[in-house]
């Protein structure tokens, strides 16, 4: 059975930091593309990040380029998302994704969530003014 598991999220001040970590079972990352997605409330899921596992390149929303940092660890099968100098808009629920493609982006420009195949349940990451 393919799982994604999410943890890390919290409450945190401004310019803080927390790092989310993404636990897989049921397959590796080795094939899959992976992608971090939050949702505030009452606004549409966005695409934050995301890694591809064919050429392991990054893609990073502009609201978060230099401050989010998404990483792999094969050995544990886990991808984290680093998230430093955190602001207020950075309050959603944050998810991660897999999808068996592995390039994360299509056509120039990041896969949206409807190519994923597996989700997790997500994790509620709150920062405070």
């Amino acid at each position: 059975e393919v799982q994604l598991v999410e943890s890390g999220g919290g409450l945190v001040q401004a310019g803080g930091s927390l790092r989310l970590s993404c636990a897989a079972s049921g397959f590796t990352f080795d094939d899959y593309a992976i992608g971090w997605f939050r949702q505030a409330p009452g606004k549409e899921r966005e695409g934050v990040s995301c890694i591809s596992s064919s050429d392991g390149f990054k893609y990073y929303a502009d609201s978060v380029k230099g401050r989010f940092t998404i990483s792999v660890d094969n050995a544990k099968n886990t991808v984290y998302l680093e998230m430093n100098s955190l602001k207020p808009e950075d309050t959603a629920d944050y998810y991660c994704a897999a999808d068996f493609w592995s390039d994360c982006m299509v056509a120039g420009r990041p896969k949206s969530a409807k190519w994923y195949d597996y989700w997790g349940q997500g994790t509620q990451v709150t920062v405070s003014s």
